[in-house]
């Protein structure tokens, strides 16, 4: 490390910011504007960064009033759209008793529960299956 401090060729020097110029700007800022077009990819076809290319856009946006749509693209706001579903099946048979049908091998068996005993059909169900 104190190499460094004492030899100033060995030094790391800092970066100087690059400037662009307006044209350079507007140039990009149109090309990110296109429809279809990511502001990244403008952004990584300049050697930009796509942070820089935002900022710009933003900043030239608030200089017009900010009347210009920040990148503009051809999808429309997202709405609420109703959707008619059709009448969920029952899970109980119209009788009100829960129906369960086992098989094992060959056999099978159905089972007819009230819906009032509801828990004690899961109990049997689950020292059944054991």
């Amino acid at each position: 490390m104190e190499e460094l401090a004492t030899n100033p060729e060995g030094a790391v020097q800092p970066v100087r910011r690059r400037r662009h110029s307006k044209e350079f700007k507007a140039e990009v800022m149109r090309a990110a504007m296109q429809p279809h077009v990511s502001i990244a990819a403008v952004a990584l076809h300049y050697r930009l960064n796509a942070n820089l290319v935002r900022s710009w856009i933003t900043r030239q946006a608030k200089r017009q009033g900010g009347t210009q749509a920040s990148h503009s693209t051809d999808v429309s706001p997202a709405e609420f759209v109703p959707l008619q579903l059709p009448a969920p099946l029952s899970a109980a048979p119209a009788s009100g008793a829960i129906e369960v049908e086992v098989r094992r091998g060959a056999t099978t068996i159905t089972v007819r529960w009230p819906l009032s005993a509801a828990g004690d059909c899961g109990a049997w169900l689950q020292g059944w299956l054991r």
